[in-house]
């Protein structure tokens, strides 16, 4: 796996099932994005069993995403149909509903390969050639501020996610730097001043 936070993110073309359930033929992620934080998540297969707690987590924090200005996307190696099935298949039913963002398929794996997360197998507990649960999250000029990648049978904390837009955003407008653990209800500091650093530590170290 490349590390390719503060690079570009890798631009793709391919099918998608839209949030208004149509499908697009040729889903362009950076036309998609453009000038927006966008969150790029994959995971393994639809229909499977970790897979759809995720998805449905992300689907129920969008409201706070589209007020942070993030494009969500999901990736996984499944076909436009097959992500068109899950989406149409009830949450009583092991589906995932109507979700509201984008489920662009990956079915020759390049987009995976161009992201590093094609599971080789080996020890991970992964399928060899479906995507890792990884999350990228990308800024407005389309640079990578984010990444990681959870084992299989591991899901992740979709409210991460917001916390590190929020922390990323917080940083732009004020210039303080988010220390461990921080949220919007914590305080921060300014980097490059060691003086500010200790009042912050002397403050707030017994706390992280």
């Amino acid at each position: 796996m490349s590390i390719l936070v503060g690079k570009k993110a890798p631009d793709f073309t391919t099918q998608a099932v839209l949030a208004n359930d149509e499908i697009d033929g040729a889903f362009n992620f950076a036309k998609a994005t453009a000038g927006k934080y966008a969150v790029l998540f994959f995971y393994p297969l639809d229909f499977t069993f970790v897979c759809p707690t995720e998805l449905i987590a992300m689907d129920h924090r969008m409201e706070k995403f589209n007020e942070l200005g993030a494009v969500v996307v999901g990736v996984s190696i499944d076909s436009h149909w097959t992500h068109k099935a899950w989406r149409n298949t009830a949450i009583e039913d092991g589906g995932i509903g109507h979700v509201g963002y984008t489920l662009a398929a990956d079915m020759n794996h390049a987009i995976c390969q161009a992201y590093g997360v094609q599971s080789d197998g080996g020890l991970s507990g992964y399928a060899a050639g479906t995507a890792m649960r990884a999350t990228f999250v990308i800024d407005p000029e389309g640079v990578v501020r984010h990444m990681v990648v959870n084992d299989e049978p591991l899901g992740r904390n979709m409210d991460e996610v917001i916390r590190i837009i929020e922390g990323y955003q917080f940083h732009l407008e004020h210039g303080q730097v988010c220390p461990a653990g921080w949220d919007k209800k914590k305080k921060a500091f300014t980097p490059a001043d060691p003086a500010k650093l200790a009042a912050y530590l002397s403050a707030n170290a017994s706390d992280l």
